[in-house]
């Protein structure tokens, strides 16, 4: 198998592989043991929406989030990774026979916060414009869209990039005008001041601010009247 070698590899040490397909195999108690007591949990790639569908309420699923509440490392490829967050995206993109496939925005496992929302293959897809209009549906979400050979791993509210890509944020915040109500009625998506940005590897991005953390290291320092040192609110605009 290959995710044997690559978890090898990657140093990963010691680990089992459950096989879960199904919601009955996500219900059985021996699954359930094994994440709770494992120190890290690698979900794979395939459908996000079948992954959500088949762990969401489940042993296995609630031992997923009480092994990350209580420290453990939750990480993920592909569908994977696009399942961890608040909400999942699927759809809104050509499939094999050339057909539109309809857009998909679901609950997710919820285990990343900050309002996120994850696209993976983001750039050699082109997934640009697939998650413009979802950011233009939800513009209160953050879209993350990584790049492939590419992760951001997360500590807190801090994510840092590594590997051979990017991660692009979008955060609709900002928007002033949207279509995105008509964009379903197959009108072409039209939006104003959407705010997007990369990080390339090496950098590190505040989830919270949804700002490059060499930007907000660089908001100058005030005194109060008090004697107490503060950031400038001023220095972030």
């Amino acid at each position: 198998m290959h995710w044997k070698a690559d978890l090898k590899t990657a140093g990963a040490g010691d680990f089992t592989i459950p096989i879960i397909e199904t919601r009955e195999d996500a219900c059985k108690p021996a699954n359930a043991k094994l994440v709770s007591e494992a120190r890290g949990i690698f979900l794979g790639g395939g459908d996000q929406v079948k992954l959500i569908t088949i762990l969401s309420g489940t042993p296995v699923g609630d031992a997923i989030w009480d092994n990350y509440v209580s420290g453990g490392i939750v990480c993920g490829t592909s569908a994977g990774a696009a399942a961890i967050t608040e909400l999942t995206l699927a759809g809104n993109e050509v499939d094999e026979e050339g057909n539109l496939v309809e857009q998909y925005i679901g609950p997710g496992l919820g285990l990343l916060d900050f309002k996120t929302l994850i696209d993976t293959h983001f750039s050699q897809r082109r997934r640009l414009y697939r998650l413009f209009v979802a950011i233009a549906g939800y513009p209160e979400i953050m879209g993350l869209g990584i790049d492939e050979d590419t992760a951001m791993i997360v500590r807190g509210e801090i994510g840092k990039v590594v590997g051979k890509g990017g991660v692009t944020f979008v955060d609709g915040r900002t928007v002033k005008f949207d279509n995105a109500e008509e964009v379903t009625k197959g009108r072409q998506l039209t939006l104003s001041s959407l705010r997007v940005g990369i990080v390339g590897t090496g950098y590190t991005f505040n989830l919270r601010e949804r700002e490059i953390e060499a930007l907000l290291d660089e908001r100058p320092i005030r005194t109060s009247l008090r004697g107490r040192q503060t950031l400038d609110p001023r220095g972030s605009r």
